[in-house]
């Protein structure tokens, strides 16, 4: 899988830049505790986790992007923006139907998928105003209900989208490359080995893992 700041940050429409409110917390504890992020945050400063666009169109997105490089995801998004009318909601989606999302460029089982997500939320499967005062697994049950949207995907939602902060993605593959790099030279790493690393970074494993992210890319970690 395609490490979260590949794909799924990249939805959406206004992006707010306003600062998570346990930012600089986080900060503060990760340089307290963790001698490679000690190193790796300095290096960033000035910047943070932001958020852009609904609930739906980041979770359209995230399913659009699913094992496509981020070229040819960023390529399928402008023509369902332009078949929209970039109007990425529910209703609008549904309007199309598969031959219409066929048409933007969608193979047969995204297609599918996406309007299984646009169904969850017409037909109150999915509960966004309700997300905030549930806790992470109670949302991801709630996502993972919906064809398409494994754990990877509702992790990043959480991340990029509700910006909750002590999500550790152990299926991304981005995280697992700079755990490897950083703490294991470079050897493979487990997914045990990862969670042991990530006890250090606790309860904000969301910042942690954001820090690494862009310890692998020079440009900004997009958002959702």
């Amino acid at each position: 899988m395609e490490a979260g700041m590949s794909q799924i940050g990249q939805a959406g429409q206004e992006m707010s830049s306003a600062k998570p409110e346990y930012w600089d917390a986080a900060v503060a504890h990760l340089l307290r505790r963790d001698r490679i992020l000690k190193k790796i945050i300095p290096q960033h400063d000035g910047s943070w986790l932001m958020t852009r666009g609904t609930p739906f169109a980041t979770l359209v997105r995230s399913v659009v992007g699913q094992q496509i490089s981020v070229k040819a995801a960023n390529a399928l998004w402008e023509r369902l923006s332009q078949a929209s009318d970039a109007a990425h909601e529910p209703g609008v989606y549904l309007a199309l139907g598969e031959d219409g999302l066929r048409g933007a460029g969608l193979p047969k089982r995204k297609a599918e998928y996406v309007l299984d997500l646009a169904a969850g939320f017409e037909e109150r499967r999915l509960r966004p105003e309700l997300w905030d005062s549930m806790d992470d697994e109670a949302v991801i049950a709630e996502l993972t209900t919906i064809r398409g949207i494994g754990r990877w995907t509702a992790e990043m939602f959480l991340i990029f989208n509700l910006q909750r902060p002590d999500v550790l993605p152990l299926d991304d593959a981005g995280l697992l490359k700079a755990i490897s790099q950083h703490y294991f030279s470079g050897e493979p790493v487990s997914r045990f080995e990862a969670r042991e690393v990530s006890q250090a970074w606790q309860p904000w494993r969301t910042v942690a893992t954001w820090y690494l992210w862009r310890s692998l890319n020079a440009v900004a970690v997009p958002s959702c």
